[in-house]
């Protein structure tokens, strides 16, 4: 299954929607990424056992589930998630892009990869229509999450530093 979607953050048309700034909207996907707790509810646990230059690695506990995966930042560009293949979880990725299409417009485009072919996924069809609905969902809660901690100043520089 590959797919992707756009979430709006800046619309210069619509002046009920809070602007970010394209800073504030990066410290928000480097901090998911590397406090997913504060994003996912149902995660148990997050570790962090190796940081490199532009990336690290996670484990990620679900109860009884671990998953490990590393984390690749392009800053103020791109956050990449990248799991290999480990035990039933085939190797998969995620993308998560911030676009300038225009002046003063910002979006963030969500890339999902599960790894599978064509006809593994013309088998998971109905089961990866599902999938792509919880992704968009878990992605809209996260931008929201995201703009709740920008408007309490919490992805300015000063409070970060």
């Amino acid at each position: 299954m590959k797919f992707e979607h756009l979430i709006e953050i800046n619309d210069p048309l619509n002046p009920l929607i809070d602007t970010l700034t394209r800073e504030q909207l990066w410290r928000g996907l480097v901090l998911c990424a590397e406090m997913p707790k504060l994003f996912v509810p149902h995660l148990d646990e997050c570790t962090i056992d190796e940081r490199e230059s532009g990336s690290f690695r996670r484990s990620r506990r679900f109860g009884e589930l671990v998953v490990l995966d590393r984390v690749l930042l392009t800053p103020l560009q791109e956050v990449r998630y990248e799991v290999p293949e480990q035990g039933e979880i085939a190797a998969s990725s995620l993308t998560v892009t911030i676009e300038t299409p225009a002046e003063h417009t910002l979006f963030v485009r969500f890339k999902y990869d599960d790894g599978h072919d064509a006809e593994t996924d013309k088998v998971n069809a109905m089961y990866d229509e599902y999938k792509k609905s919880a992704y968009q969902e878990a992605d809209i809660d996260t931008i929201r999450i995201v703009r709740e901690m920008a408007g309490a100043g919490r992805l300015d520089a000063s409070y970060l530093n």
